[in-house]
């Protein structure tokens, strides 16, 4: 069988200088050059990647990224040089710290009925953006469905985030965990906490799933890993990844609480304790009472309508009746109400962080 082997070509200006830079200063090794007597290629590799420097390439001359872990490095070179033959150098963490942007706050309401374009995303899942400003990057909160049962053609895959919950809204999905034992089946009502950088693949979903995903920030990374293979042969429940550990709640046999807003009950998934207080995810229902208005000072509080009827009344806002499938947000500060509540009322709530103030006005 016949080998194939990739190579970028890139032009140069001043390819007898090039050498010595690439050499000596960046650390690459000449594989080739030609011809001898008048060089004008030379191939080299390194730090990942095969490149050939031209004399008589044309196009435009482009940029070569080095990503790397040295601190030293990245003080030393700063933002990135220029090589003598025109070739732009930059440099960047290889590991970058995931930022999460200030949130943006503003209150939102993002109906089903309005229908929003559903997107087709990574593994041909389909995407309902709920918060379509994503609060100034600060988070994303996706609808996912795969409207066709069956094997789903993903990879074994991990994310840069800083927080990511997936709630199955309907129907169920098999997936696969880094240290968490054999498929994991996540039906109806029940969720995942996946940590920054478990490693995890998608095996089978029923016809008709749908989950609810939320992501801090907005903009992250999904990078694939080809070198493990999932399971993994050790069970590790207690693992943590940048703090947090992996959850699987059931929505079967939960123990159902007063509300932070009276009126209402609450069942509990604890992503606020094993998240060490980072976000809390809870299932909310009707309770026995009224509801009165209130005012949070939470960072972001997103809602998601699962079943049942509401009305969203809002400070300075026309009221919104919400039906299921519909998202929200509630800023900090902002007089809110829920009424108009029907008896079989359920919404997801998420909350960062997961400890906040709630005050009845």
């Amino acid at each position: 069988m016949e080998k194939t082997r990739a190579e970028i070509v890139l032009p140069t200006s001043n390819l007898a200088e090039d050498i010595a830079f690439f050499t000596r200063k960046l650390g690459f090794r000449m594989e080739a050059i030609f011809p001898a007597d008048d060089p004008k290629v030379a191939v080299f590799t390194g730090h990942g990647t095969r490149f050939r420097l031209d004399s008589d390439a044309e196009g435009q001359v482009g940029a070569l990224r080095l990503l790397t872990e040295s601190d030293h490095e990245l003080g030393k070179f700063g933002a990135g040089m220029q090589a003598p033959g025109g070739l732009m150098v930059e440099f960047a963490p290889l590991n970058p710290k995931v930022e999460v942007p200030p949130t943006q706050h503003e209150f939102v309401v993002r109906r089903l009925q309005d229908r929003a374009p559903w997107v087709i995303g990574r593994a041909g899942m389909h995407y309902r953006d709920l918060v379509p400003s994503r609060l100034g990057g600060a988070m994303i909160a996706s609808h996912i469905r795969i409207p066709d049962g069956g094997p789903v053609p993903d990879m074994v895959h991990f994310h840069k985030v800083g927080f990511q919950l997936i709630f199955c809204y309907r129907g169920w999905v098999d997936v696969l965990y880094e240290d968490q034992g054999d498929i994991r089946r996540l039906n109806a009502g029940d969720c995942f906490i996946q940590p920054p950088e478990i490693r995890h693949r998608v095996i089978e979903a029923s016809e008709g799933i749908e989950v609810i995903e939320i992501g801090v920030p907005a903009d992250h990374v999904t990078e694939i890993d080809h070198d493990m293979t999932l399971p993994t042969p050790h069970y590790r429940p207690d693992r943590e990844w940048s703090g947090q550990r992996f959850v699987h709640n059931l929505a079967a046999g939960a123990d159902w609480k007063p509300f932070r807003i009276p009126g209402l009950v609450a069942r509990d998934t604890t992503i606020g304790e094993n998240t060490k207080g980072m976000a809390s995810v809870l299932v909310v229902r009707k309770g026995s009472g009224d509801i009165p208005w209130v005012r949070h000072d939470g960072d972001i509080l997103f809602g998601f309508l699962m079943d049942g009827t509401m009305t969203l009344q809002g400070e300075g806002q026309p009221d919104h009746s919400l039906t299921p499938g519909d998202a929200f947000v509630i800023p900090p500060g902002m007089k809110t109400r829920f009424s108009s509540v029907s008896n079989d009322l359920e919404f997801l709530e998420v909350s960062l962080p997961a400890e906040f103030e709630t005050r009845a006005i």
